[in-house]
C-alpha cells in the first residue's frame, strides 16, 4: 500500500445488541460486548462482522434501509451488485450504491459497509461516483473468487486504497465448481490461499457461496435442513475450512454460509426443536414463537457452524441478525474455561473445569480459549444463570 494509504483515519466503531438498554445489560450479561474500533486490531474487527446482511444496492431510500438495520443491531452489511441486481439495473445499482455510501457517513450508527461487485472495474466506477472520501465504506466482497479470477480484483482494491487513504478490506467468496469438484479443489484451495496470503492483511474473512455450489448439483436445500446434511456442499465446507481455516496462523475467519429462508407466517410446530439449545428448558411458549418465525433451521445451523470452526453468518432478513448475534455471546462456563486455559502456563497439562463437569487440556484447548476470549470481547458474556433463551426473548422483538 502506498505512503498515502497508510495515513491514520479517525477511528470507526460499532457495538452489539443497541437494541438493549443499560438495564437490559446489567441484568443479562457478566461482561458486556465491548465497543470495536473497526479501524484497529483486523482480527477482532472481523469477529465483530457478526450476521452481515445483504441487500440489494438498486434498493429504494437504500440509506435510510441501512440506517434502520444499524439501529436495529446490524454490524456489518453488504450492498450488492451482484447476484441480487439484474443486468439491466446495474448502472442504477451502482449509482445508488455510491450515493448511499457518501450519505451513510452522517447517520449515527451506521454498520460496516461492503459492496459486492460483479466485476473488477466496478471498483474504480464506484469510487470515481462516490468520491474519495468516503469514511463509510469498509471494503468489498469479491464474488466466484478463485485463484485466476482473484488478483484482479485485489489489485484493484489495493489501488482503490491509495485513492481513499486508508485500508479497504476484502472478503473473497469462495462458491466456484474448481472447490466444489474432487479432482480440481486441492490444487485450487492451494492456489487461494497463497493469493491470499500475500493480501493477508487486506483479507478480512473469507466468505462461502453456499447457494452456487448447491446449485452446481441442481440442490436447493430445504429450510428442515442444515447445509451439513446437503453432503456435497459440506465436504467443500470442510476442505476450505481445512485449507484456509487453520488456527495456526497461516489460516483466516471463516464466515457460515448464508440462511436464505424465512417467514411471516405461521407455521406448526417441529418435534425437530427438540435439538435444538432449548431441548431441557421449559420455554413451550418462546419454542413456538421461535418455530413460527422459521428460526428454528437457522439456530440449528449457528450451532454447527461454529462446530465446524465458522465463525459469522451471511443472512438476508434483518429479523436474523439479533438471532445470530445472541448464539455468538459467550456463556459464563465457557468464559471461565477459556480464561483458565489462556492463563495457564507453556507446561500443558489438565486442569479441572471451576464448573465442575470437564477437563480442560491446555495445549490442545488453547486456540479455543483464545478464539473464545476475542469472541467473549465482541459479544459479551452472560451471567451465569443467563441462557440463550433469555438473550434472544430480550432482543428477538426490539
Amino acid at each position: 500500500m502506498g505512503a498515502d494509504a497508510e495515513r491514520s483515519t479517525a477511528a470507526r466503531t460499532v457495538a452489539h445488541f443497541p437494541v438493549l438498554d443499560h438495564d437490559d445489560r446489567e441484568r443479562l450479561f457478566h461482561r458486556v460486548p465491548d465497543v470495536v474500533d473497526v479501524t484497529a486490531d483486523k482480527d477482532v474487527t472481523a469477529v465483530a462482522l457478526g450476521a452481515t446482511l445483504y441487500t440489494p444496492a438498486t434498493r429504494p431510500r437504500l440509506v435510510d434501509a441501512i440506517a434502520k438495520a444499524g439501529a436495529a443491531g446490524s454490524v456489518s452489511m453488504v450492498i450488492d451488485l451482484e447476484d441480487a441486481v439484474a443486468d439491466h439495473e446495474v448502472v442504477a445499482g451502482l449509482r445508488n450504491a455510491a450515493a448511499a455510501l457518501v450519505e451513510a457517513d452522517t447517520r449515527p450508527r451506521t454498520p460496516m459497509l461492503f459492496v459486492r461487485v460483479r466485476r473488477p472495474e466496478q471498483i474504480d466506477e464506484l469510487l470515481d461516483l462516490a468520491g474519495a472520501d468516503v469514511p463509510a465504506l469498509t471494503g468489498f466482497v469479491v464474488p466466484k473468487f478463485s485463484a485466476a479470477t482473484g488478483p484482479a480484483y485485489l489489485d484493484r482494491i489495493v489501488s482503490a486504497e491509495v485513492t481513499v487513504g486508508r485500508r479497504l478490506y476484502a472478503m473473497p467468496i469462495i462458491e466456484s465448481a474448481r472447490v466444489l469438484h474432487l479432482e480440481t479443489r486441492d490444487r485450487e484451495l492451494a492456489g487461494i490461499h497463497r493469493l491470499l496470503d500475500r493480501h493477508r492483511s487486506r483479507v478480512l474473512a473469507v466468505r462461502i457461496g453456499a447457494a452456487d455450489l448447491s446449485g452446481a448439483f441442481g440442490i436447493r436445500r430445504d429450510p428442515d435442513l442444515t447445509i451439513y446434511d446437503v453432503h456435497p456442499v459440506a465436504s467443500a465446507i470442510a476442505a476450505i475450512v481445512n485449507v484456509l481455516g487453520r488456527a495456526d496462523g497461516t489460516g483466516f475467519l471463516i464466515t457460515g454460509p448464508v440462511w436464505e429462508y424465512y417467514n411471516s407466517h405461521e407455521r406448526m410446530f417441529r418435534p425437530m426443536l427438540r435439538h435444538t439449545p432449548f431441548e431441557e428448558i421449559d420455554a413451550v411458549r418462546f419454542r413456538k414463537r421461535l418455530v413460527s418465525r422459521d428460526l428454528d433451521g437457522l439456530l440449528r445451523e449457528l450451532v454447527l457452524d461454529r462446530a465446524n470452526g465458522l465463525q459469522g453468518k451471511t443472512v438476508i432478513h434483518p429479523s436474523h441478525v439479533n438471532v445470530v448475534h445472541s448464539t455468538y455471546a459467550v456463556s459464563h462456563e465457557e468464559y471461565v474455561d477459556a480464561a483458565a486455559i489462556a492463563g495457564a502456563d507453556d507446561l500443558g497439562g489438565v486442569q479441572a473445569s471451576e464448573y465442575g463437569n470437564k477437563m480442560n487440556e491446555v495445549r490442545p484447548h488453547t486456540n479455543w480459549a483464545r478464539r473464545t476470549l476475542v469472541r467473549a470481547r465482541v459479544f459479551g458474556v452472560t451471567r451465569p444463570d443467563v441462557g440463550i433463551i433469555e438473550l434472544l426473548t430480550a432482543v428477538v422483538d426490539r
